[in-house]
């Protein structure tokens, strides 16, 4: 029979402490990605974050198209013509004076805009989100007859004006709504939102 070893205590205490410390980094290892799972990816930041856009380009009667958070945008200068005939056919439209509330208080006016020539409008139809045409053009169209320009949703026949109140007797029941947005200066404009208003 062999005699036992002495026994040795520090090593025991430094494996006991090694295989703690070893055990301890294992288990922050495995937290980090558990944890990091709960911060939004930067493609959800970015989802979710302002668009900028340069409207210097944007000329009078013309249309440009941007995405925010998923939704297109219309963002629409007005001619000096369609600024005049805007407001002739109020009788036509469902809510003429914007009434329902679709749009932010520095909306709440004749335009429905910050600047009188540009307006900003969600590009989804109030009916079933169907993306509503446009049509600047006044005149006689296939959809009718006295067209003063504005959006045709081809989905169900929904008829919009240049700022985005909805014609009386179509499927849509209520305006197209107006995101949050304002003007960082003359050409950029700001979407998703609210701002100081210059």
């Amino acid at each position: 029979m062999q005699p036992k070893p002495p026994s040795n205590p520090g090593r025991r205490k430094f494996l006991i402490a090694a295989t703690s410390i070893v055990g301890a980094g294992a288990v922050i290892g495995a937290a980090i990605p558990f944890l990091a799972a709960f911060n939004p990816s930067e493609r959800a930041k970015a989802a979710g974050a302002p668009a900028k856009v340069d409207i210097s380009k944007l000329g009078k009667g013309e249309m440009m198209i941007v995405e925010w958070r998923g939704i297109p945008i219309y963002i629409i200068r007005h001619t000096e013509q369609s600024l005049l005939i805007l407001n002739r056919n109020l009788s036509r439209l469902s809510d003429p004076h914007s009434e329902e509330n679709q749009q932010p208080d520095y909306a709440k006016n004749p335009n429905r805009s910050i600047r009188e020539d540009v307006v900003v409008l969600e590009a989804v139809c109030t009916h079933l989100s169907c993306a509503p045409k446009f049509y600047p053009e006044s005149g006689t169209t296939n959809f009718d007859s006295d067209w003063q320009g504005g959006f045709f949703c081809p989905c169900h026949g929904s008829k919009f004006d240049l700022i985005g109140r909805v014609y009386s007797g179509v499927p849509a029941p209520t305006n197209l709504s107006i995101p949050p947005h304002y003007y960082e200066s003359e050409h950029v404009l700001v979407i998703g939102e609210d701002g100081e208003i210059t």
